[in-house]
């Protein structure tokens, strides 16, 4: 992680032991007391990907279930990267390919978050950067930065 000589300035950040972001942004950014996570997926270090299975007849299985968990779960450890948690996010994005997997998603997300958690938004997407991807989500969080002043 890039450590700005005054941390209330911007910093960004890839985590280790994560996904590589595809592509040239970071898994977050620091910009005073609000962090940005970029859209994150159930993508893990290996490139494999957290509910997405195939078996020996090639019949693909996808679970929205195991991929919204694996997705909260990654946010989770680059928040923790941050200097921040879950109870600091503020405000989530979410994007679905398919709305039909909403309630999957939705009992998933009751499991991290209650109707005290931050404002939400959730939007069908035509498509994800890989065809196993059922979710992808970003967050807002907001942590006062060490000696900033208050």
């Amino acid at each position: 992680m890039i450590q700005p000589t005054n941390p209330t300035q911007s910093q960004a950040g890839v985590v280790s032991g994560k996904a590589r972001p595809r592509g040239a942004f970071p898994h977050f950014r620091r910009a005073g007391d609000f962090i940005f996570i970029s859209g994150t997926s159930a993508r893990r270090a290996d490139n494999t990907i957290d509910g997405a299975s195939v078996d020996e007849m090639g019949t693909t299985t996808l679970d929205i279930a195991a991929q919204t968990r694996a997705v909260l779960e990654n946010i989770s450890d680059i928040l923790g990267d941050a200097g921040a948690e879950m109870s600091d996010v503020v405000e989530v994005s979410a994007f679905l390919v398919n709305m039909n997997d909403f309630a999957g998603y939705n009992a998933v997300y009751a499991e991290f978050f209650d109707r005290h958690g931050p404002a939400r938004t959730t939007v069908a997407v035509h498509q994800l950067p890989h065809p196993h991807l059922l979710i992808e989500i970003k967050a807002v969080a907001f942590k006062p930065a060490a000696n900033s002043e208050p």
